[in-house]
């Protein structure tokens, strides 16, 4: 594998003149890939422009930096050449989200809560891709082979300016933040960003001046975001007190009872959707709820389903995989923002749903089926929190919500896949039907605040 000699690192805060490459003015105006996503409101960084990298070197620099991608690109051994093909396979923000999407699926996130870490690495890269894009319009550095056809392309040349790169960007702040959530791994979290990075310049799509800058910058995105997620209030223990009396959920430690302390991304408060109180446990409706749920006909399908929406990727990922698909279909893969994008919005979403719903189980502790009635045989182990709403359901329609949103065109499917979710439960024993009401009212709610907050993000 070859690497960038000590003679090209040259600091891309020195600006050697003040006009670019063969005549080229950085600052001309030039169409491209969203040139004005570089103002697109940012969530854990004030602005894009906050974050502008020094300018890119100039003439001199530049041409040592041709002469490197020359030798380079032309004569790659096989393990760069796949580098190249892996981490050119989606948007910059792809692999990352794909290989958390994996490990969780596997149960390797070593995380009581992994939509905890994909929310801040989601977020990490869709700000560090804004700051990225607002360097990249301010500067207008050409993309190597517009400079010197001579250097030797292996993907398709991106239609965006080449300073900063977006794909160091982007890695540097995803591999940030994994290190902080998961200090025994820092360094392969690190080695695989450098290895994104690098792979650009193989690519024949940008200088080492562009990737040095693009992971300057990811880091310090990701120290902002670390600076967020050290006071997020997800450290604090619950030392209270379960209720009892009527109605009231049974057990010892609860789950996720610490959560209704934890802080929002968008939401007021975690109450701000909360829904009324649930109805009297000896009601005729309730009676009717416990009976179905109780006599509810499983067949292989049904438990199926149930189980699928139980494991790590229905619970989790499925939303994410989706959008990977539809983004696919659509050639959103050629626009970094966009991608970043919509990852960060079904994240973030996604994680202030999880907190709103907390808070409305601990404010009620309404108790589940088989505590109403021991005749109710769950399919599989009943999470140990009370049942009004239904997580899953807030979380299927919140998601599918927001996949609405973003890929309309899918609505009907996005919609289909919340409501499966959310019947499963049932299907499995674990809810009344007046959870997934409950929890599909709040899950729309959140889901529309941030669509409220998308619509006015300057994307339009």
């Amino acid at each position: 594998m070859k690497s960038i000699p000590n003679t090209l690192k040259i600091s891309a805060a020195i600006v050697i003149l003040s006009g670019g490459l063969c005549g080229q003015d950085f600052g001309a105006p030039r169409r491209g890939v969203e040139p004005g996503a570089g103002k697109w409101k940012t969530w854990m960084i004030p602005s894009g422009q906050a974050y502008r990298v020094p300018p890119p070197p100039g003439p001199a620099a530049t041409r040592v930096e041709l002469q490197w991608l020359r030798q380079t690109t032309g004569n790659l051994d096989p393990t760069a050449v796949e580098q190249v093909r892996y981490w050119d396979a989606g948007a910059p923000a792809y692999r990352w989200m794909d290989m958390l999407e994996r490990r969780i699926t596997a149960g390797e996130l070593l995380t009581a809560h992994p939509h905890r870490p994909l929310a801040y690495v989601a977020l990490a890269m869709y700000d560090a891709t804004i700051a990225a894009w607002d360097s990249k319009y301010a500067y207008n550095r050409p993309r190597p082979s517009l400079a010197d056809p001579s250097v030797r392309t292996r993907v398709a040349v991106p239609d965006s300016p080449s300073y900063p790169s977006e794909h160091a960007a982007a890695a540097a702040a995803a591999a940030g933040v994994l290190a902080w959530f998961f200090p025994d791994h820092a360094s392969a979290y690190h080695a695989m960003a450098e290895e994104a990075a690098r792979s650009r310049l193989y690519a024949g799509v940008q200088y080492p001046s562009d990737m040095r800058a693009g992971m300057e910058l990811g880091k310090q995105v990701a120290q902002k975001v670390i600076e967020y997620i050290a006071n997020d209030g997800y450290t604090v223990t619950w030392h209270g007190t379960a209720p009892s009396g009527p109605c009231m959920w049974t057990g010892a430690n609860p789950g996720n009872a610490a959560a209704t302390g934890w802080k929002t991304l968008l939401l007021s408060s975690a109450g701000e959707f909360r829904p009324g109180a649930p109805p009297d446990c000896g009601s005729d409706r309730m009676k009717a709820e416990v009976a179905l749920v109780r006599n509810f006909p499983r067949t292989f399908n049904t438990n199926q389903k149930a189980y699928f929406w139980q494991n790590p990727e229905g619970r989790e990922t499925r939303p994410f995989i989706l959008a990977s698909k539809w983004m696919f279909e659509d050639r959103l893969d050629q626009n970094p923002p966009r991608a970043a994008r919509a990852y960060a919005l079904i994240a973030a979403a996604h994680y202030d749903t999880f907190i709103a719903s907390q808070d409305a189980k601990f404010a009620y502790w309404y108790l589940r089926p088989h505590q109403l009635d021991p005749g109710v045989t769950p399919l599989f182990a009943v999470p140990n929190f009370p049942s009004y709403p239904s997580n899953h359901s807030a979380f299927s329609w919140s998601r599918a919500e927001i996949l609405s949103y973003l890929f309309p065109a899918r609505s009907e499917e996005a919609a289909a896949m919340a409501r499966e979710a959310a019947d499963s439960r049932v299907w499995a024993g674990i809810h009344y039907p007046v959870d997934l009401e409950a929890g599909q009212t709040l899950g729309r709610g959140v889901a529309r605040k941030f669509i409220e907050w998308a619509r006015n993000d300057g994307s339009q």
